[in-house]
């Protein structure tokens, strides 16, 4: 199977390229504006890398470095939902029109499978909890969410007019080897700036549910390949924790005793929903389950942030 990845030097995208390249003729398209090469590791396997920006690269090019290639696991993407409402471009940009780029053309290439990262802030504030992949899409509280949102109606369009067919999934926060970007990354960078007091956004109510990075590269190859020309998964946990819970996690795995200072509002910033929790008997009914507790994933990710200081110091563009 010849197979492309955005994305492919950042979290998701660098954890997916290296298990299917034990299989597959990968090729990695990224820009490297929140990725990075280390996150690869040094096996290069079937595997090849190539910088370009898909928000800016013509339609022709992208064709040209597509032709041949079987399917395309599109993750590349804007995931800092605070730092949308800054730069109002950039989820315009790197979300839809870079989505836009990519399903045109991997229909002038001949492409017959896209696979896309989509994210559970389509859908908003809920008042359906858990919420199933049937539930109407409320007002966006995100641009985040409201250009994963567009991104999907986007690949839907081609899918229906029978250029390939697409896979959308909807994940909850993800953990994991090669994190960079979130709250659990953002406690323990301050928390080795000063390991007495932690400050979180928030007043610590917000209900999350969290997944380990390899029960989502699991979904993303396992469930996808499907005869219907389009469909939707959620990916997520079969339970949630508050956000209060979730940053003593943090202090314990770092074996700290911080006084832990709370704000008052009942999210952390604009796009911040208070409760995020998917409705996943869809997937499971395929044979997909999240195997890691969020326990465990939040761990193990302060582990691999203290054993890769690196990460803790990137530049991100």
């Amino acid at each position: 199977m010849r197979t492309i990845v955005t994305g492919g030097a950042g979290f998701i995208g660098s954890n997916l390229a290296m298990m299917l390249e034990q299989t597959d003729e990968v090729r990695i398209l990224d820009n490297f504006s929140t990725g990075d090469s280390r996150f690869l590791g040094l096996n290069s396997g079937q595997r090849e890398l190539i910088e370009v920006d898909i928000s800016t690269a013509k339609v022709e090019a992208l064709a040209e470095i597509m032709e041949g290639f079987d399917r395309v696991f599109h993750i590349a993407a804007n995931a800092d939902v605070r730092g949308g409402w800054s730069n109002h471009r950039v989820d315009l940009d790197q979300n839809i029109i870079a989505t836009s780029n990519i399903a045109e053309a991997a229909r002038r290439s001949g492409v017959k499978e896209i696979i896309f990262a989509s994210t559970g802030c389509v859908y908003g504030d809920s008042t359906i909890i858990p919420t199933s992949e049937n539930e109407p899409f409320p007002i966006q509280t995100s641009l985040y969410g409201s250009s994963k949102a567009a991104a999907e109606g986007i690949l839907s369009s081609y899918a229906a007019q029978g250029a390939f067919n697409v896979t959308v999934f909807r994940f909850v926060s993800i953990l994991g080897k090669n994190y960079h970007h979130g709250h659990v990354v953002d406690f323990v960078r301050k928390l080795k700036a000063n390991p007495g007091e932690l400050a979180v956004l928030g007043n610590g109510t917000q209900k999350k549910s969290y997944i380990h990075v390899d029960d989502c590269v699991r979904a993303l190859i396992e469930l996808r390949n499907l005869k219907s020309p389009f469909e939707v998964f959620n990916i997520g946990h079969d339970y949630f924790i508050p956000v209060h819970k979730s940053a003593n996690l943090v202090v314990e795995s770092m074996g700290l005793s911080p006084r832990i200072v709370f704000g008052t509002e009942d999210r952390g910033w604009i796009g911040d929903n208070p409760f995020t929790f998917l409705d996943i008997s869809k997937a499971q009914s395929f044979g997909w389950t999240p195997t890691i507790s969020i326990e465990e994933s939040v761990a193990q990710t302060v582990q691999y942030l203290l054993d890769n200081d690196w990460v803790l110091s990137m530049n991100l563009k």
